[in-house]
C-alpha cells in the first residue's frame, strides 16, 4: 500500500481514486527494483555508458577571480541530451521496462525532459509520447525537432498558459485511460507520492558525486550550494548530497521572471502559498479564490506555478533558503559563464550563475567555496537568448 509519501506536512496523494492502482503499482515496483541487483547494474551500465557518468566538478577559475569565492560548477550540462534529465528517465524507462510496460508518456517545458524521455524510449524500444505546451514549442523549436529525430511523438497543448503545467494536466489525463499499458514518466520531484522519492532517489548520483569530489578536491565541503528550481528535481539532486551538512548553506534559485512583486513570475516559494497542485501539497501560485495563477520566466523550465513537497519542508524548516533572479538578471548570468569560462549554460541554470554573483558579494561570504549545479546547456536557448540582446541569427 502506498505510504504517506510526507516530508513533513508537504507531499501525499492528492489524485482520482482511478490512479491509486497505478500508484501503489509503481510504489512496489520502485521499493522493489531500486536494490535490486540486477536493475542496479543495468542502470549503472546505461548512466555510465550511455549517459557519460560520472560529470566533473569542475573549478572555474576565472569566474571565482570575479566573484572573490572559490567556484566550482557540477557539470551535469555535459551529459547525453545537454541536461541532469537523463538521470530519472534512464531509471524510471528501465523501471517501466521491468514493469511490462509498452509506452511511455512524459511533460516537457523547456523540452530537456522530453528529450531524455524521447532517447530512452529509443534505447529500451519504448515508444513514447511528450505533452508540451504550444507556447514552450515555439520557445523550444530546436528541442522539438530533437525528440521527433529520436522517435518521440510530441503533442501540442493548447490549454490555459500553453505551458508546463497544462502538459502535465494533459498527461495525467492520458494516463488515467492508458494506465495498464502506460507509465508516466514525471521529470521533477513534484507530483502525487511516489514520484517526489522516486526523482529523487533517481537524481541523488549528482550529490553523492559532487560530495566525494569537493572532498578529493578540497579536503572539505563546500560553503554552499546553489542550484536553479522550477519543480525542483535539479537542485533536490544535488542538495540529497549535503543535506545532513548543517554547515553547508542550501540555496535554490527560483525563476523570478519580471520580479516577485509583479504578476509575472515563476518564483513558487518565494511568493506562493500553500496548496495542492498536480497531487500533492506544496506551495503554488494562486489567487485568493485557490485558483492556480499562470508563471512567468523567460526560462521553460522554471515556468511552473508548483514546487517538488521536499523543497516546501526544506523552506519551512529553515534547512534551504530560496531565492528569486529575474529574467535581466539571468540572461546576465548566461552572458557571464559564457564569456568568462567559455561554458554556454541553459537559461534555468543561467539563474543560478546569476545568484551566486549576488551571494559572493555578501560581506561574510567572501572566499568561500561555491558548488553551482550546472543543470543543462544552453543550445536550446541561443534563439530566445539572442532575440532577448537584440541579436539576429
Amino acid at each position: 500500500m502506498i505510504t504517506n509519501g510526507k516530508f513533513g506536512k508537504y507531499g501525499g496523494t492528492f489524485v482520482p481514486e482511478l490512479i491509486i492502482p497505478a500508484l501503489e503499482e509503481l510504489e512496489e515496483a520502485f521499493l522493489r527494483y531500486k536494490d535490486d541487483e540486477k536493475f542496479k547494474e543495468e542502470l549503472e551500465f546505461y548512466l555510465k555508458e550511455f549517459a557519460g557518468r560520472p560529470t566533473s566538478l569542475y573549478l572555474a577559475k576565472n569566474l571565482s577571480k570575479k566573484f572573490g569565492c572559490k567556484i566550482y560548477l557540477k557539470r551535469e550540462d555535459m551529459l547525453h541530451t545537454g541536461a541532469h534529465k537523463i538521470n530519472n528517465t534512464l531509471g524510471q524507462g528501465l523501471l517501466a521496462k521491468y514493469m511490462g510496460k509498452k509506452r511511455l508518456i512524459a511533460e516537457t517545458g523547456a523540452g530537456q525532459h522530453g528529450i531524455a524521455t524521447a532517447v530512452v524510449g529509443a534505447m529500451l524500444s519504448i515508444p513514447s509520447e511528450i505533452y508540451m505546451g504550444s507556447e514552450d514549442i515555439e520557445r523550444q523549436k530546436l528541442n522539438v525537432f530533437r525528440m521527433e529525430l529520436s522517435g518521440g511523438n510530441v503533442i501540442p497543448v493548447e490549454s490555459g498558459s500553453k505551458t508546463l503545467k497544462d502538459a502535465i494536466n494533459e498527461a495525467f489525463r492520458d494516463w488515467i485511460t492508458n494506465i495498464e499499458t502506460t507509465h508516466y514518466l514525471i521529470g521533477s520531484t513534484m507530483g502525487p507520492h511516489p514520484y517526489p522519492t522516486m526523482v529523487k532517489h533517481f537524481q541523488s548520483v549528482i550529490g553523492k558525486e559532487a560530495r566525494r569530489q569537493i572532498l578529493e578536491k578540497e579536503e572539505k565541503l563546500p560553503d554552499a550550494v546553489i542550484a536553479c528550481v522550477g519543480g525542483g528535481s535539479n537542485a533536490m539532486g544535488i542538495f540529497s548530497g549535503f543535506v545532513d551538512d548543517e554547515n553547508v548553506s542550501l540555496i535554490g534559485v527560483e525563476g523570478g521572471g519580471d520580479g516577485v512583486e509583479t504578476k509575472r513570475t515563476g518564483a513558487t516559494l518565494c511568493k506562493g502559498t500553500e496548496g495542492v497542485l498536480h497531487g500533492s501539497l506544496s506551495f503554488v501560485l494562486q489567487n485568493n479564490d485557490g485558483q492556480i495563477s499562470e508563471a512567468h520566466s523567460v526560462s521553460a523550465g522554471l515556468d511552473y506555478p508548483g514546487v517538488g513537497p521536499e523543497h516546501a519542508h526544506l523552506k519551512v524548516t529553515g534547512r534551504a533558503d530560496y531565492v528569486a533572479v529575474t529574467n535581466e538578471e539571468a540572461l546576465r548570468g548566461f552572458e557571464l559563464l559564457s564569456r568568462y569560462e567559455g561554458i554556454i549554460p541553459a537559461l534555468e541554470s543561467s539563474h543560478a550563475v546569476a545568484y551566486a554573483e549576488k551571494y559572493a558579494k555578501i560581506e561574510e561570504t567572501k572566499g568561500k567555496t561555491i558548488i553551482i549545479n550546472l543543470s543543462g546547456r544552453g543550445d536550446k536557448d541561443m534563439f530566445l537568448v539572442a532575440k532577448e540582446m537584440g541579436v539576429e541569427i
